[in-house]
């Protein structure tokens, strides 16, 4: 009797500022499967993605995200131009991405499927970070 397949589902995101939003997109990710890897984006990768520092640290964002329930490893991401060396890397069969990307990472197809998630409505880091600023 053979064994069940195992699906292993990457992720990756800076996942700074941790909202709800994060959450879902974890959660909705790991139920494409049986194992979920998640790259955290490096504070430098961060930097030259988005022009600013994250708020908080590379490896204050990588245990927040490796002790939520649905993560099973978690690894620091240092450059996109990688994301088909850790796909390999780490066994992915789907990669998952949001909307926001739709069409950027296709090129993967051919070593895993790739799924877009649509976000959270209504809520990103930057307008978190923006509404703490204003005292709000």
């Amino acid at each position: 009797m053979s064994s069940p397949v195992s699906l292993t589902v990457i992720t990756f995101g800076t996942f700074d500022v941790f909202h709800v939003g994060h959450l879902r997109v974890i959660e909705r990710a790991a139920a494409l499967g049986d194992r979920l890897v998640v790259g955290v984006s490096a504070d430098e990768l961060n930097l030259r993605k988005k022009g600013r520092e994250p708020v908080f640290s590379q490896d204050e964002r990588l245990a927040i995200v490796a002790a939520l329930k649905p993560v099973d490893e978690v690894f620091v991401e240092e450059s996109l131009e990688l994301k088909r060396d850790y796909i390999l890397k780490y066994g992915a069969d789907v990669l998952v991405m949001g909307d926001d990307w739709a069409g950027r990472f296709d090129e993967f197809e051919d070593v895993c499927k790739v799924v877009y998630l649509p976000r959270t409505p209504a809520i990103s880091t930057t307008a978190v970070i923006e509404k703490i600023s204003a005292g709000s």
